[in-house]
């Protein structure tokens, strides 16, 4: 069973079990439960359910891991050719750590 799962404005195809990395959700402490209601798709030993545009009553239960990773460092370069200019600057973006525990549909 998996689903397709809005979080933070971003999709994400989640199963009871695995491990995600989403954009940092402030306010949440490690172990709190969080609820996600707007599934998009579910898929259940060959049927499906497609939302328009979500599942009805169907939710997917996580628990916080760690609320204070970071993502891999991302390298923004720009230069302006013959110009002599060059500028480095890097990123690293804050992420919660969840574990799905159920999908409910």
């Amino acid at each position: 069973m998996y689903a397709i799962v809005e979080m933070q404005g971003q999709q994400f195809k989640v199963e009871a079990g695995k491990k995600l990395f989403v954009n940092r959700i402030a306010d949440l402490e490690k172990g709190a439960t969080v609820e996600f209601d707007k599934v998009l798709f579910v898929e259940n030993e060959g049927k499906f359910k497609v939302g328009t545009p979500v599942v009805k009553g169907a939710k997917v239960v996580c628990e916080v891991l760690d609320n204070e990773c970071r993502g891999e460092k991302i390298l923004v370069f720009h230069k302006k050719r013959r110009k002599g200019y060059q500028k480095m600057n890097g990123h690293r973006q804050d992420l919660t750590n969840l574990i799905v525990k159920e999908i409910v549909a």
